[in-house]
């Protein structure tokens, strides 16, 4: 072992402060705003001034909670291990063996040589301001062990009194929850088999009234794309914890002798407000070398423009007219492969249906090619519908437990890619279809939640083994074909996390098109990712999800803050929207460079009639903000709106963007420019004029000294 003790991690105004310094597994003696840089002896004090209290009726020697609190410590809260060896083993008891610093990072090795385990701990700070951190618990004994969990922790102080979290529906995802933050445990569990439309997505602990702008705020995500938990837990020691990991099923933990089980990245973040929690995800996402760094091409996806209704000449037309509007990529979205008419059948056979398609896919391809813009093909490879040639041939390869099926879930099942054969069989599907047709992008989505999810083969539990094959299936389809774009799509927006993320270019936010619901789904998405990840359609005048009619003005705003695409038959639509269309697609390739790279930021307001959300530039010269009317204000005016994120002391100048097609009599009555430095603009604001319920305005702000 080393004689590291105490270590210290800074990074973009965050310090990590580690002991070290032994016997016991390593704990965190400040996790939060800097601290500047510490001497030897300023750590070791620190150390000292952290030491845990004793009390009347506890331990004789009290130890401040590990990053995996253990029960053998006197943590009685939720163990960070969870296993056993049949029945033995039940509780560890590391000690450090080395500990190895490398700039942000650090290695902690331990062992318990009774329970026959080591445990390898990976410890980051990102240049962002994150904490990374993941566990890799080895097997050193004769027989297997079995990991039934194994989550990793951060302390918050006591001032972390409120609990936010997110939860949400299919065409409802991330709406916001608060809790007081009580002793006691509050527990966030996913059994869906992906991440989930009611995920979590971050657990976030804050000072009292935290909101986007104000309150210190400390958070974690759980990197994992399969079954989870998040949680917070606060003792009556007066430690409080968040944590997260993977929640295996029974049995999925086995560990071999000389096996090793690995937990997904838990990220933590801490900072003054969401957006400063947004910011610090954004720049990590966006400093990784696999980051879209591209222009985002403008998609056209046919789904909401045809249904399973794939007329050639149809979708020539309708290619043609999304060249004519500005789309830069043209995506066919289900109803292509054999025996799909309808979502009753054909998932699982994935060859180019004959029948509809007589000279396969090139026809239209070639065409979509031809007119300049890239091709992309909707694919479900982790599904089946009992109505398969697949599922007939090898009923086995259904996920399912015992000699049962699971009930279906929009006539289908899960196909179990644990299976070697069925692996194999997608694999050589979808590389086959990439191999043939110029594809560079590919609509990926998972449209059910797994019940019973098993492999019949083994009798055991499957997710777990079915998560890592979808990841290393992606991986190999990317390493064959350089260059291949996948969206993450799942009933819409029920897989969106990291783990998914290292090896996507976007998720599709939700299936809902509706402008007023994209409102809340899109900012509390973006606590997470950067817009240019989130998927966001102009849908029809109609939304299909909710029946509401809105200005193709608001849908059009509405998807701007993302990565923007078109789900609408304008074949159908008038001259006068194609004409306006196009030029909100236009605006959105003007903006984009600002709203690809930029800091997203939020206004924090009373009534919940009213957003503001905005970009601005990293070097605060420019911003663009969307002043949203959701619904009618009970006051003629929303009042003056502050605008949030600006250089305080720079001057700018605040005008309303032209924008296509009508704009309601009272945006026209706002035309002279606004000067007024960043502070003014921040603490005062500006008064906007009344706007019509579901109707937005995007202000333009510009430095000009």
């Amino acid at each position: 072992m080393s004689n590291i003790e105490v270590l210290q991690l800074r990074a973009a105004g965050v310090s990590l402060v580690l002991d070290c310094s032994g016997p016991a597994l390593p704990s965190v003696l400040h996790w939060g705003a800097d601290l500047g840089e510490l001497g030897e002896r300023a750590l070791l004090e620190l150390r000292r001034g952290a030491g845990a209290v004793q009390d009347g009726n506890g331990l004789d020697e009290n130890q401040p909670v590990a990053i995996v609190p253990e029960y053998s410590a006197g943590w009685f809260g939720l163990p960070g291990l969870n296993g056993h060896r049949d029945g033995q083993d039940f509780s560890a008891n590391f000690r450090i063996v080395d500990v190895a610093q490398a700039d942000n990072s650090v290695v902690v090795d331990a062992a318990d040589t009774e329970a026959g385990l080591t445990i390898r701990l990976t410890i980051e700070l990102t240049d962002s301001g994150l904490v990374r951190a993941k566990a890799d618990l080895t097997n050193t004994g004769a027989t297997t062990y079995t990991v039934d969990g194994l989550t990793l922790a951060l302390p918050v102080p006591t001032e972390a009194t409120e609990l936010l979290d997110l939860t949400g529906r299919h065409i409802g995802e991330r709406h916001p929850q608060r809790h007081a933050f009580t002793q006691g445990a509050h527990i966030r569990d996913n059994r869906r088999g992906r991440t989930g439309a009611d995920a979590t997505l971050l657990l976030l602990a804050g000072t009292p009234g935290f909101n986007f702008t104000d309150g210190e705020i400390w958070g974690v995500h759980t990197a994992w794309s399969g079954n989870h938990r998040s949680y917070a837990e606060r003792g009556m020691s007066g430690y409080a914890v968040i944590g997260g990991g993977e929640l295996l099923l029974p049995g999925e933990g086995r560990v071999a002798p000389q096996g090793t089980y690995s937990t997904p990245w838990l990220y933590g973040t801490y900072g003054v407000g969401l957006d400063q929690t947004s910011t610090r995800f954004h720049e990590y996402l966006r400093s990784r070398e696999h980051h879209p760094q591209t222009d985002r091409p403008v998609v056209m996806n046919t789904w909401e423009a045809v249904y399973f209704d794939l007329d050639l000449e149809k979708l020539k037309s309708l290619a043609n007219a999304a060249a004519e509007v500005g789309a830069e990529r043209f995506v066919l979205d289900d109803g292509w492969f054999r025996g799909r008419r309808d979502d009753h059948a054909g998932l699982g056979d994935w060859y180019v249906d004959e029948g509809i398609w007589p000279k396969g896919l090139h026809p239209l391809v070639d065409h979509v090619r031809g007119l300049g813009l890239q091709f992309g093909l909707w694919v479900e490879p982790e599904m089946v519908n009992p109505d398969s040639d697949l599922a007939r041939e090898h009923p086995d390869w259904i996920l399912a437990t015992g000699h049962r099926f699971p009930p279906t879930a929009r006539h289908q099942q899960g196909l179990n890619l644990g299976v070697p054969a069925a692996y194999d069989y997608i694999l050589e599907r979808l590389d086959s279809i990439l191999t043939e047709y110029d594809i560079a992008y590919l609509k990926w989505d998972h449209n059910r939640d797994f019940v019973d999810g098993g492999n019949q083969l083994t009798g055991t539990a499957g997710i777990h083994a079915q998560t890592l094959a979808v990841y290393r299936l992606i991986d190999e389809l990317k390493r064959r074909h350089p260059g291949l774009e996948i969206e993450s799509c799942s009933s819409g927006g029920a897989r969106v996390d990291l783990g998914i993320l290292e090896r996507t270019d976007r998720v599709w936010g939700s299936d809902s098109n509706d402008a007023l619901e994209r409102q809340t789904i899109q900012r509390y998405t973006q606590l997470l990712l950067p817009p240019e990840l989130i998927g966001s359609h102009v849908g029809p005048p109609k939304a299909h999800t909710t029946g509401r009619t809105q200005a193709l003005s608001f849908r059009a705003i509405t998807a701007l803050f993302g990565h923007f695409g078109i789900e609408w038959d304008i074949t159908l639509a008038s001259e006068e929207e194609r004409t306006e269309l196009a030029g909100w697609v236009a605006l959105h390739k003007d903006l984009r460079p600002l709203l690809h790279t930029g800091r997203v930021v939020r206004a924090d307001r009373g009534p919940d009639d009213f957003l503001l959300h905005g970009v601005v530039a990293q070097d605060s010269s420019r911003a663009v903000y969307a002043a949203v009317q959701l619904t009618q204000s009970v006051t003629s005016a929303v009042g003056r709106v502050r605008l949030p994120g600006l250089d305080p002391q720079r001057t700018y100048r605040v005008s309303r963007i032209a924008t296509p097609g009508p704009v309601s009599r009272w945006q026209l009555t706002w035309t002279e420019p606004v000067e007024l430095n960043g502070a003014a603009l921040a603490a005062a604001g500006v008064l906007l004029p009344a706007q019509w319920p579901e109707n937005a305005l995007l202000l333009d702000v510009t430095a000009i000294d």
